[in-house]
């Protein structure tokens, strides 16, 4: 049976932390990861394939001219989920309640708090904050009952207070363009900083359209962190194995 994992404190950092959770790095497998610096053909908000020449991809050119200063301020995938691999899988099957989904969880929740614990100050730099105030998680746009997927695996490891946000009536849940609409933000938003969780990255709408609610309703500052950027097999994204030291994370 697997450990459990350590709490995360939100003002942990450095990865050269010993003891569990070094137990967890080795868990996360080899890769690939996503690199933390901007490099040709990669955009430089999500990490996904992008014209050369391009400072960002499609998608997220279009968020940022549609919405200024309502998105994100920090987007940090943590690995690439290839087309077909074992990550991709366990991303659609860790939610899905069919057999397998808990062994999926398992494998995704080490992951998670291991890019937190690393690369989590890093992130938080970027965003604008000195670490987050509270949580959040990306709703399903499908509204199922009770919390999240997400926010059950990671909540027993945060220690940070929960945001909520709802789909609201109405929506297209599998909808690829950014929505100022798509979501409503709960009490206590104003002045908050906000870790906003995503299990997958394809266009990044879901994630920046609840970044763009967190902002209405008051969030000072949104750092999304995903654990999955999705992204076809053989492309220069994902490809080979990064690691989690150096320039990367």
């Amino acid at each position: 049976m697997q450990a459990p994992a350590p709490a995360l404190s939100m003002a942990a950092s450095g990865p050269a932390a010993a003891g569990p959770w070094d137990g967890l790095r080795a868990l996360c497998g080899p890769g690939p990861w996503v690199p933390r610096l901007a490099a040709p053909g990669l955009c430089r908000v999500c990490r996904g394939p992008a014209r050369r020449g391009c400072a960002r991809c499609f998608q997220c050119e279009l968020h940022a001219q549609s919405a200024p200063g309502l998105l994100a301020d920090a987007v940090a995938p943590a690995a690439y989920a290839v087309k077909g691999s074992q990550l991709a899988r366990d991303l659609w099957l860790y939610k899905s309640g069919r057999p397998g989904s808990g062994a999926a969880g398992a494998r995704l929740l080490p992951l998670l708090l291991v890019f937190l614990h690393d690369h989590g100050p890093r992130v938080w730099r970027q965003a604008g904050m000195a670490r987050p105030s509270h949580a959040c998680v990306v709703p399903s746009g499908r509204g199922r009952d009770g919390p999240h997927p997400l926010q059950a695996l990671a909540a027993p490891y945060l220690a940070l207070p929960w945001l909520g946000l709802r789909p609201r009536p109405g929506g297209d849940p599998w909808a690829r363009s950014l929505d100022v609409a798509r979501f409503s933000a709960g009490p206590r938003v104003t002045g908050a900083e906000v870790l906003l969780l995503d299990d997958t990255w394809a266009s990044g709408a879901s994630a920046q359209s609840a970044a763009l609610a967190l902002k209405r309703s008051g969030a000072r500052a949104v750092a999304v962190v995903v654990i999955g950027r999705h992204v076809p097999a053989g492309g220069q994204a994902g490809r080979g194995s990064i690691g989690w030291g150096g320039d990367h994370g």
